[in-house]
């Protein structure tokens, strides 16, 4: 017995690929141990929305699992990885070669990545008692932070409305409404569990019970890109043992997909390192050239908001494009390798262009 095959809307996505109606028969029925989460929740954006490429989450560790046979096909496609490759972790700073010139008109420089606690569920499966248990415990874990990564956890239940403003201009805090989460089950009982830690400086981030149980966001001003990425390197393995002094459990870690995430397109680093710059000889020549120069260094270009003071327009978010198959300091060098390449062909632009 199984339930009916779902009729999913995206029909180009990962998941209408891999989603077969043999698989849907063996596996519809299967819940997971940790959050008893069902194949079906994990393709509900898929099912429901008709612009997925991916299109499904797991609701815990067990889910990579129990329906590996969906999420294995899948993840080999989506990062290209071989069925039998195994993922290193390297966030040793030293190792990186050079930084981001500082003649490049870069405005900030982040580096996030995302941890998930054993023992727990991930967001879209994650019950209201887990959610509460991953809070309590990082609150106890971030009181343990010294030095320059001490500071405070501001939990979104009760917010005063100053905090509340002062995180919003200060770009830090997340809000609910995304309607891939909400469908993928992330938004459950909001705003309860949720909240940020941010250290004195506001250069050092944890963004508890979003997408991910976290988010550790390294960040400041500039293109030192190697102090970004020594202070993240730093918070991680702070938090890493806080939560272990305090409950025992380490991150989950897995020998083929890395460090675990909700989404199997985070998995392996679960690292986002972008600068934010400006680009005003690819923005003459058009965004076609940009994305096309970008595919080839391995980077990914976003517009940005205009949080650049007026310089939206030529500025953009430029980042590694890969998660899993590379360790992070070779994420991080090919962002920095990257972006100095986009430097010096933009000057040749601007000159070629006349600006």
């Amino acid at each position: 017995m199984s339930d009916a095959f779902p009729d999913i809307k995206s029909k180009h996505s990962l998941v209408a690929k891999y989603v077969t109606e043999p698989l849907w028969a063996k596996l519809s029925l299967a819940k997971t141990k940790t959050s008893g989460f069902s194949l079906s929740q994990a393709i509900a954006c898929a099912v429901e929305f008709d612009d997925q490429h991916c299109g499904i989450y797991a609701g815990d560790w067990d889910s990579y699992k129990v329906f590996a046979d969906v999420f294995d096909p899948l993840i080999q496609e989506y990062h290209g990885i071989s069925a039998d490759s195994v993922h290193t972790s390297d966030m040793d700073v030293n190792k990186i070669k050079g930084n981001i010139n500082p003649k490049a008109p870069v405005h900030s420089t982040r580096i996030r990545v995302g941890r998930s606690i054993d023992g727990f569920g991930l967001s879209p499966g994650i019950t209201k008692e887990q959610r509460f248990g991953v809070e309590n415990l990082m609150r106890k874990a971030f009181a343990n932070l010294k030095g320059d990564l001490a500071g405070s956890y501001f939990p979104l239940t009760g917010m005063n409305e100053k905090i509340r403003q002062q995180l919003v201009d200060d770009h830090f805090l997340f809000v609910s409404g995304d309607p891939n989460l909400k469908m993928a089950g992330m938004e459950r009982d909001w705003p309860e569990g949720r909240g940020i830690f941010h250290n004195k400086d506001k250069t050092f981030l944890t963004w508890v019970n979003e997408e991910d149980q976290l988010r550790i966001i390294s960040m400041q001003k500039g293109g030192d890109v190697k102090a970004v990425f020594d202070r993240l390197a730093r918070g991680i393995k702070a938090v890493g043992d806080s939560v272990k002094a305090e409950s025992g459990k380490d991150f989950m870690l897995d020998a083929k997909y890395g460090y675990v995430h909700s989404c199997p397109t985070n998995l392996g680093t679960g690292m986002r390192a972008s600068v934010h710059i400006d680009l005003p000889g690819y923005t003459k020549v058009g965004l076609k050239v940009l994305h096309a120069r970008c595919e080839e260094l391995h980077l990914q270009p976003r517009g940005t908001r205009g949080e650049s003071g007026g310089q939206t327009g030529v500025t953009y978010d430029i980042s590694n494009k890969h998660r899993l198959g590379y360790s992070e300091v070779e994420l991080v060098q090919k962002m920095i390798d990257g972006v100095n390449i986009l430097h010096k062909e933009d000057e040749a632009l601007k000159k070629a262009h006349g600006i």
